[in-house]
């Protein structure tokens, strides 16, 4: 395989390596939103049926019943909230923390490898000037 042949792998490795990385990243965010939406059942089924089960005994128990579970419902929608506002704060700082932090990978090694390909391509340059030159000492003509 011709060098110049090989330069031009390495273009199209890098455009493929891009396209694959649009395409994790999508892949990631829709499974991510997947677990998200499932959690999100799993959690409502289980509310269901609670609420199913305080129905039931509800209905079997006087208005104190109905009283005791008004106020959990109050209870458990404040908690969730002080919860959820907590671990968005600390997640929304982790997340920024990491975020930065694989930015800085990237653009560490997208630099590298831009070098490695400019590299290369001094590689390709200086071999094909020394084939010329190898060439013309041995009196060939290079076309």
């Amino acid at each position: 395989m011709a060098l110049s042949e090989d330069l031009s792998r390495l273009s199209v490795r890098a455009k493929e390596a891009e396209d694959r990385v649009a395409t994790a990243k999508a892949e990631a965010r829709d499974q991510l939103e997947q677990d998200v939406e499932n959690a999100r059942a799993k959690t409502q089924e289980a509310t269901d049926r609670l609420r199913q089960k305080s129905q039931q005994a509800s209905q079997n128990a006087d208005a104190r019943g109905e009283e005791i579970q008004a106020s959990w419902n109050q209870h458990v929608q404040k908690a969730r909230a002080r919860i959820d506002a907590r671990k968005a704060e600390l997640d929304a700082k982790v997340a920024k923390n990491d975020a930065e932090a694989a930015a800085d990978y990237a653009e560490f090694t997208i630099d590298f490898a831009y070098n490695a390909i400019e590299e290369a391509e001094y590689a390709v340059l200086d071999a094909v000037l020394a084939s010329m030159d190898a060439d013309a000492a041995s009196g060939k003509v290079s076309s």
